[in-house]
């Protein structure tokens, strides 16, 4: 054998050529079950098209006319930042802790994945932030075997070099800290800066940022809330990381990771924050909105820009809850030892009925005898407290039933007559414990004698004078024998005669009859016909008590109304949302109010001066002397039979308000004038809202007075100069 032969039959030789086969042969597998996986051999890669837009559940979001946003409708509660909204401690810890090499590989780190591989995982993982991004814009499903894992980590490469293609750095980054997880109903970096810190992303400090990206690796296990000593040592890893990585000098890890995590941690609820009764309101009304037009509300990431002043908003919220809470607390004096039902006990069980606890056992098939006897069992549950919020006790369903009848209830609305931008809606005292919205249209109460206006624009409309004296006697109505409607107070305002000035500015029944009686017999129509005009599209029957304000009609519909005073006769619809733009910032709906000229610019300036003389010496004087309101202010007060209502209606040039309070049931009220009536129960809100918004020169503008017609006007309303000649009333009312 010579040497040639001897050379190639050497078994160390054959050895190395069979290890280069096998090597090269693996290399070549390798590469087909790459090729393999990226022709989809192993199921479906994402798409290019989904690589450019890939698609994630995005928050729609609500914003206040001056940018604050006021909530969020999602499934998952995300929404997106720019790489500029970022802070820069952000970013250094993510790649410090996740993926030093990040700026330096494309898509793949092999020398990280060798050293995962070579040590068994015990030093790290070997994915980058951009296969990481990979894997959470397009999750895993189980894994069946390892093979599937095999695949799927392939294709998680594939596409993690697809995004590098495509994406900057800076994208890569925005896109991954918009996608990721972070515990406490909060997704993505935007919900987390603020659930945790209540703050912006731009805003967070090392710590902060540290403490966030930490919980990253399992943000249940590093919670800062349910595990606060596990996201500390996490977050002083993180730190670590940043100090080694040089984002942060030895003496300030020194001096950061012994200091506490300091959160203030908001977690996102549908039932806190402002205005949560038109934000449920506005998502009723979007939901259909949505459906109509193919968006989804709770996905499509969409802006919705509202009429609603955060300011004017927080004052409205906090004049109603203040005003409430000493009404309660004289409400419940006022019963002491009594029940306020006293023998309406069905009131009770009606209440009982439209619990969520009967539906439910009543769903489950519970008989009458189970539900009577789990509604008499004592068990733990939190009620409402004005002095905390909530409380935790224990006491029986049926008792809890009886608790929460005693609560009053209110609606406040106050829009800008001009534009009919709606500025704040208050639906009741907290949204946790009481879901019905006492502003929106549905929600309908009696509304007493603020219906009286719009009977005495009828007749200043048709040339009356605010100075005529009408006879201040009991009205009766042909065809209607029975009904004998008498003052209010009989003793207080019993003058034989007074002007309708006079009429109104105190409330005197006797005066507006009279008014309605001049009317004719199609006069409640007429009325009817008006109130139309102004917005009021509620149930209304053609009787002459019309004119006491029998009919039940809601906030939203009064307030429009009256706003047509301070509008120089014009209704203009009130609206509550101006633009909606889609997640890309396009246009998709824009609002424009309505409007309808009601009556005369004559008409309704004469209107402003008699609701005038309300606030500066009738029924509402407190308005002025107690609560000093500057300027052009009018108004109205409003009670029903047997105080189950309680209203005010107040109007300025820029702004009208009005404000309802009462109780869920109207057998429940109180029993005195003094405590009962509008401007006891409702007009305190009214004045304590409007003092704080008065005094904010950025939100209100002070006018002295409500500004004339241009053209003169063909009625004297200075009552010194009225003539005493008076013409025949009946003849400027026929048809």
């Amino acid at each position: 054998m010579n040497w040639r032969e001897l050379f190639f039959n050497h078994p160390y030789l054959k050895l190395f050529k069979w290890l280069w086969i096998g090597l090269l042969s693996g290399i070549a597998a390798f590469v087909l079950l790459v090729a393999m996986v990226s022709w989809g051999w192993f199921g479906e890669l994402p798409p290019l098209e989904e690589l450019e837009n890939p698609k994630t559940y995005l928050a729609s979001e609500i914003y206040s006319e001056d940018g604050v946003l006021l909530g969020k409708y999602y499934l998952q509660n995300r929404s997106n930042s720019n790489f500029d909204d970022l802070s820069p401690n952000l970013v250094n810890a993510l790649i410090a802790t996740e993926d030093i090499r990040f700026y330096s590989h494309s898509g793949i780190d092999f020398r990280r994945f060798s050293t995962a591989v070579l040590f068994l995982g015990t030093r790290g993982g070997a994915s980058t932030v951009t296969q990481q991004l990979a894997k959470n814009l397009f999750p895993r499903k189980r894994f069946d075997n390892i093979f599937t894992k095999a695949t799927t980590k392939l294709k998680e490469w594939i596409t993690a070099v697809r995004i590098e293609e495509r994406y900057t750095k800076e994208e890569i980054i925005t896109m991954y800290f918009n996608t990721v997880e972070f515990g406490g109903n909060s997704f993505g970096i935007s919900s987390a800066s603020k659930t945790f810190f209540g703050k912006k992303p731009i805003e967070l400090n090392e710590l902060e940022a540290a403490m966030l990206v930490g919980m990253l690796k399992a943000p249940t296990r590093y919670s800062p809330v349910r595990n606060p000593e596990n996201a500390m040592r996490r977050r002083n890893t993180v730190l670590n990381q940043m100090r080694k990585n040089d984002f942060i000098t030895n003496e300030a890890f020194d001096t950061l990771r012994v200091k506490p995590i300091e959160l203030n941690y908001q977690e996102d609820s549908h039932n806190d924050g402002l205005a949560p009764y038109f934000r449920e309101h506005l998502r009723q009304e979007l939901l259909d909105w949505c459906e109509e037009n193919g968006y989804n509300l709770y996905k499509d990431g969409l802006r919705i820009y509202t009429t609603i002043n955060s300011k004017m908003q927080a004052h409205a919220e906090t004049a109603v809850y203040n005003h409430l809470k000493e009404m309660q607390r004289k409400f419940y004096n006022h019963w002491k030892g009594r029940e306020p039902w006293g023998s309406y006990t069905e009131l009770i069980t009606a209440g009982m009925k439209r619990s969520e606890r009967y539906q439910m056992m009543k769903a489950a098939g519970a008989s009458d005898a189970e539900i009577k006897i789990a509604f008499n069992t004592k068990v733990k549950m939190k009620v409402f407290n004005y002095a905390k919020g909530q409380i935790d006790t224990v006491m029986t369903p049926l008792d809890s039933v009886k608790y929460y009848k005693y609560f009053m209830q209110c609606g406040l609305m106050s829009m800008d007559p001009r534009s009919g931008h709606v500025k704040a809606w208050v639906g009741g005292i907290n949204h946790q414990f009481f879901k019905y919205d006492h502003v929106n249209i549905k929600a309908k109460r009696q509304v007493g004698s603020t219906f009286k206006p719009i009977v005495y624009t009828m007749a200043i409309d048709n040339g009356w004078s605010p100075c005529y004296i009408a006879p201040n006697v009991p009205v009766t109505f042909e065809g209607y024998p029975d009904y004998n409607p008498k003052n209010a107070d009989s003793k207080k305002y019993n003058e034989p005669e007074m002007t309708l000035y006079r009429g109104l500015q105190f409330s005197v029944n006797n005066i507006v009859l009279y008014v309605m009686k001049q009317l004719g017999p199609n006069g409640p129509n007429a009325v009817i016909e008006l109130a139309k005009k102004l917005g009021i599209q509620s149930n209304m029957e053609p009787y002459p008590s019309i004119a006491l304000g029998t009919p039940d009609i809601s906030v939203y519909e009064m307030v429009g109304a009256y706003a047509a005073y301070a509008n120089k006769g014009v209704w203009t619809e009130p609206v509550y949302i101006t633009t909606i733009m889609d997640k890309n910032g396009n246009v998709i709906r824009e609002v424009v109010p309505r409007t309808v000229e009601a009556m005369s610019e004559q008409t309704a300036y004469i209107m402003q001066k008699m609701l005038e003389r309300v606030t500066a010496h009738g029924t509402a004087a407190k308005i002025k002397y107690m609560y000093q309101i500057p300027g052009a202010v009018g108004g109205k007060t409003g009670t029903t039979q047997n105080y189950s209502d309680g209203w005010f209606m107040g109007i300025t040039p820029s702004l009208v308000t009005g404000v309802w309070t009462g109780f869920e049931d109207r057998a429940i009220h109180f029993r005195s004038m003094d405590l009962g009536s509008g401007s006891a129960m409702a007009m305190p809100i009214w004045g304590n809202y409007m003092k704080q918004v008065t005094a904010d020169t950025t939100l209100f503008k002070v006018q002295p007075l409500f500004e004339p017609p241009q053209q003169p006007l063909s009625v004297e309303i200075n009552c010194d100069s009225y003539q005493d000649k008076e013409p025949d009333k009946l003849d400027l009312f026929e048809e």
